[in-house]
């Protein structure tokens, strides 16, 4: 079972900036697909951005251009940049790692680290 563990959120001030970190508990060369979501009260899970294996990324269109997503296979990591946050970014954050195993696909999530964007 792979486990995923999210450090890095908080409290801050808008425009500020915070960096989430996932650490896996396996090699992230395992995963087709790796990347970060999140879900505020009363909405749902959305993507903020994700990386492949080749380095391929993809962002919401919200966090374009704020949002930085990388990762380290040396340090199984995947981290993600934010800055020029704001409120409506507020919510938990969720690192997923995804396997492609044609035609199945195989997800593992973390328990999430909660980004607050207030003044």
């Amino acid at each position: 079972q792979v486990q995923l563990v999210e450090s890095g959120g908080g409290l801050v001030q808008p425009g500020g900036s915070l960096r989430l970190s996932c650490a896996a508990s396996e090699s992230i060369f395992n995963f087709d697909i790796v990347g970060w979501y999140r879900q505020a009260p009363g909405r749902q899970r959305e993507l903020v951005a994700t990386i492949t294996s080749a380095g391929r990324t993809n962002y919401a269109d919200s966090v374009k251009g704020r949002f930085t997503i990388s990762r380290d296979n040396a340090k199984n990591t995947v981290d993600l940049q934010m800055n020029s946050l704001k409120p409506d970014d507020t919510a938990a954050y969720l690192c997923n790692v995804r396997r492609i195993q044609f035609p199945r696909t195989y997800d593992w999530w973390g328990q999430g680290t909660q980004v607050t964007v207030s003044s």
